[in-house]
């Protein structure tokens, strides 16, 4: 069997908001039983067929390089997690639905993975304000996930996720909520699975294929 074509996806976010369990269900298509907390950078790997049912259908790798959540701003902790974002063709953004704060902090996240966080220790969040022009020429695909829907009360989640919409407005990106802990909520043929399938057809293209739909040759 010829070796696949692989995709580079980031699975960004704090500490604690799911990550792992995240890329544990997309990988493997189970709960994790015993999720640790990640130190520096674990990758694991999704086959996905793009464009399945169409007879443009090829299979790729996708690579979810989930990295450790340290919410620290030094220089030391950034110039270690550059590393995990050289040659990135995608990016996960995953926050946890019950903790508003790590919803905020995802800006700081896509703005590190991209190189463009000119102010290391400052605010990129202030009272609800922020600048949407940062993602304005962005060409790196981004989703964003919430994680815990389990665990808001029903009472409570029309307000928690009218909060939340606007992070997919901001990046430009689409949206799931979801459960980890229950595979159901990525079933397939599912809205959540459909989006996660259109996020990873998008990411294909703009690695391997021109806006013309040609594909893009490259040589080792």
């Amino acid at each position: 069997m010829a070796a696949l074509d692989r995709v580079k996806v980031l699975v960004l976010g704090d500490s604690g908001v799911g990550k792992s369990s995240l890329v544990h269900l997309l990988c493997q298509n189970q709960v994790l039983g015993n999720p640790s907390w990640t130190v520096g950078c674990s990758v694991d790997v999704r086959i996905h067929d793009y464009k399945e049912g169409t007879p443009e259908e090829k299979t790729y790798y996708i690579e979810l390089w989930d990295v450790g959540g340290s919410v620290g701003c030094a220089t030391s902790v950034k110039s270690t997690r550059a590393v995990f974002y050289n040659l990135l063709n995608g990016i996960i953004l995953v926050h946890d639905l019950t903790n508003k704060k790590s919803s905020q902090n995802l800006y700081r996240w896509s703005l590190e993975a991209l190189n463009r966080d000119v102010a290391p220790t400052g605010v990129l969040v202030t009272n609800g304000d922020y600048d949407r022009e940062q993602f304005a020429d962005n060409q790196i695909p981004l989703l964003v996930i919430g994680t815990k829907l389990d665990q808001i009360p029903e009472t409570k989640r029309n307000e928690v996720l009218t909060r939340t919409a606007f992070l997919a407005e901001d990046f430009n990106a689409e949206e799931i909520n979801l459960d980890c802990t229950n595979p159901r909520y990525l079933a397939a043929g599912s809205s959540n699975a459909v989006k996660l399938s259109r996020f990873f057809d998008k990411v294909i293209e703009k690695r391997y294929f021109l806006r013309d739909g040609s594909q893009v040759c490259h040589f080792s």
